[in-house]
């Protein structure tokens, strides 16, 4: 089983990610955002576009904007935030048809993420828009998250560091954030399809032995092949 050692505040300048989260509904707004608040984010909620408009997009990191919106059309407002403002966004939407994916892209949002989705999942993408737009700090891990251990293996996720027995071990940035990735829920299996969205790119359309290769290396580097699992058909996961 992981276990997580205490470190340090939410971020490492003393300030929180600001997030605009764009959800008229309460059951899901609701635990997404405590979700949110718990991963180390600081959450304002606009239950309406008309309210995003008004509070101004460049007072946040990063925008959430869910499409189905009571006053304004999802995409409409994806358009007048992104020319309002080079903010990153994210759609966050059930509407998971190519259409409507290729739509929100083309005006302007960074990636689209379809509902029902893992809060884990959710922050990886966010992080991963965060380092690919160089906009803002990218968040750090709260302090329950800072230090994952798992046996002899040691994953300092603020200083990006892996060790094994104590002993440091150097991976590419690729596979360190493989392994952060599964390590991010050990024992759950993590599809092809998420990890090279996730890791490399979320229009990834390059070969997925790229993930295998990854995959092989990292296992060489960690001296225990057997712990990460590959779960034929579906993906791969860090045995916990």
């Amino acid at each position: 089983m992981a276990k997580f050692r205490d470190s340090t505040p939410p971020t490492c300048d003393g300030t929180r990610v600001r997030v605009l989260f764009i959800e008229d509904d309460d059951s899901i707004g609701d635990p997404l955002e405590a979700g949110l608040r718990r991963e180390g984010f600081d959450v304002e909620r606009a239950r309406t576009g008309a309210t995003a408009l008004a509070v101004g997009a460049d007072a946040y990191e990063v925008i959430l904007l869910d499409l189905g919106l009571p006053d304004i059309d999802g995409f409409e407002l994806c358009r007048r935030l992104r020319a309002a403002s080079n903010v990153p966004i994210l759609v966050v939407t059930a509407r998971g048809e190519e259409v409507d994916r290729v739509v929100g892209l083309e005006l302007g949002a960074d990636d689209y993420v379809v509902k029902p989705f893992g809060i884990r999942e959710l922050v990886a993408r966010i992080r991963a828009v965060l380092r690919r737009t160089g906009t803002g700090a990218e968040p750090a891990e709260p302090a329950e998250m800072a230090t994952v251990q798992l046996g002899s293996l040691g994953i300092d996720l603020r200083q990006r560091r892996v060790t094994v027995d104590g002993e440091e071990i150097a991976l590419t940035r690729k596979e360190y954030d493989l392994l952060a990735l599964l390590a991010s829920d050990p024992g759950s299996v993590h599809t092809r399809e998420a990890i090279l969205e996730t890791v490399w790119d979320p229009h990834w359309y390059g070969p997925s032995k790229t993930l295998d290769v990854h995959v092989a290396s990292l296992r060489r580097k960690l001296g225990t092949p057997e712990l990460i699992e590959t779960v034929r058909g579906v993906g791969f996961r860090l045995k916990a």
